[in-house]
């Protein structure tokens, strides 16, 4: 994530191109949910732990709201924890110290020093795990809330924004001095991958987490990666990317992590995903277990062009595994999460910061640490909840790891069944100027018997609620709610049966 910040803070929540965020009016509906429409097997709601776990990732309270459902109490208000069951772990490119050989790390100018994640390979000169080159003490906090993570049951994968240091030709883990210039040294391609290799079976054999995949790029393909950028990135050409798969898959098979997955290449668009891989050849696409991709284009992305390539052409994952933006509404947000499933149908979805400085992007906001080195001089400050985080609420408590997504034929609504209980979850949108009735037609449903009481429960965020839970009742095999102009509403029905 990069020069987003700026360019989607300034338009809002007219970020979107397509007709969801035209906030045209629809009368009163009726959306029938088509139960053998079968979108995939739902993974999960997630978040990337960098770099709001490098400040705060050491407190129990942001683990607890972010990767539990529990209410808790946070700023003398009762908060719905929001479940994400997903945690992307950015092994980081940083390191303070000189080498043997008397080399240290060129720091870009743009970048802040709470933005360095610090690696734990911090010396070229030995590979061996256990010697004093690497530091597996680095890094205290975004460990500490990966750990927290996954003790609250969520599942992890391993990213990295750039080799370390030592292994770009510039010595700046931020870019090469050119943009469009492949930043590692080639003779540490193959490094790179042991890197990440040691780092998934240290994981696995001394912290207790098993990493589901490894992502060795971030963004590979996007022009901002420079000598002063203003965070940890790297430029890696496509031929490049090839290369590093296989050594990659080599490494992590030499520990004997032959189940864990590689994924790839989580380009900034999803225009880059598409020609990255129309760019690999079917060696390299064997190589790759999921394809993850970035939701930051703007305009009318071409989702279904990727998953019709990916997944039903390739029969490959797709995961969403990060994207963000600067409307601090959120509702913009909750469209591209709704698009998403419509056209792109990944099996996750990951927001790149659950916390962030910038209160636009935030779910709940932070003031960054200061100082240089590892040890800040002032600690962060946590801020406060901002609209996003109950809008992602109303899709992450309720749509659940598990879950089949089902079609529901319109482009503000997706519904999920949970078969094993019998409940069907609807989350609905009203992007209009005006209250909209909304019937849900369940007909195509064996059964639909509904609570004993026959009250159907809804939860409401906008028009005044952050998230408030409502009721309707349950009319034979139909369900109608009223949403109010500007708000997402979730509906849960039990006893239902395809």
């Amino acid at each position: 994530m990069i020069r987003r910040r700026t360019l989607l803070a300034a338009t809002g929540a007219g970020v979107l191109g397509s007709t969801l965020a035209t906030g045209t009016a629809r009368a009163d509906a009726t959306i029938t949910i088509d139960p053998s429409a079968n979108r995939g097997v739902w993974e999960g709601w997630g978040t990337s732990l960098s770099w709001w776990a490098r400040a705060l990732g050491d407190q129990d309270i942001f683990a607890d709201l972010f990767f539990t459902t529990d209410w808790v109490t946070y700023r003398n208000k009762s908060i719905p924890g929001l479940g994400l069951n997903i945690a992307r772990y950015n092994a980081g490119a940083s390191s303070w110290n000189q080498t043997a050989s008397g080399d240290r790390m060129v720091v870009s100018s743009g970048i802040q020093p709470w933005k360095r994640i610090e690696g734990f390979w911090q010396d070229w000169t030995s590979a061996n795990p256990s010697s004093s080159a690497w530091n597996w003490n680095a890094d205290a906090n975004q460990r500490a809330m990966l750990l927290k993570a996954v003790q609250r049951g969520a599942i992890s994968e391993l990213f990295a924004k750039s080799p370390m240091w030592w292994m770009c030709k510039n010595h700046n883990p931020s870019g090469a001095q050119q943009r469009f210039q492949d930043n590692l040294q080639a003779w540490n391609q193959r490094d790179y991958a042991y890197y990440l290799a040691t780092v998934a079976s240290h994981a696995r054999e001394n912290w207790g987490v098993d990493f589901v995949s490894v992502e060795p790029f971030n963004e590979p393909s996007a022009e901002y990666w420079h000598a002063g950028n203003v965070q940890e990135g790297c430029y890696t050409s496509r031929g490049l990317q090839k290369t590093l798969l296989s050594h990659l898959r080599t490494e992590l098979d030499n520990y004997g992590l032959t189940g864990t997955r590689i994924a790839a290449s989580d380009e900034t668009s999803i225009t880059h995903a598409l020609a990255t891989w129309d760019a690999f050849d079917a060696p390299t696409r064997a190589l790759v277990d999921r394809v993850n991709v970035h939701g930051y284009e703007q305009g009318t992305p071409p989702r279904a062009q990727l998953y019709q390539k990916i997944v039903t052409d390739a029969g490959k994952g797709l995961w969403n595994s990060e994207t963000g933006n600067g409307d601090h509404a959120g509702f913009s947000m909750a469209l591209s999460i709704l698009a998403d499933f419509r056209e792109l149908r990944p099996t996750a979805w990951v927001y790149w910061q659950a916390m962030d400085n910038n209160p636009n992007w935030a779910m709940i906001d932070y003031t960054p640490p200061t100082g240089t080195g590892v040890t800040p001089t002032t600690p962060a400050q946590p801020g406060y909840v901002r609209p996003k985080y109950y809008l992602m609420a109303q899709f992450s408590r309720h749509i659940r790891p598990g879950m089949k997504i089902l079609a529901t034929g319109d482009p503000m609504s997706v519904a999920a069944l949970d078969e094993k209980t019998g409940k069907l979850v609807i989350v609905v949108a009203n992007s209009g100027s005006t209250l909209q009735n909304i019937t849900f037609d369940l007909s195509r449903f064996s059964a639909v018997t509904g609570r004993p009481d026959g009250v159907v429960p809804r939860w409401n965020t906008g028009a005044g609620d952050s998230y408030t839970q409502r009721s309707t009742t349950l009319n034979g095999k139909s369900v109608t709610v009223p949403v109010n102009a500007r708000c997402l509403q979730t509906v849960e029905v039990d006893g239902v049966v395809a």
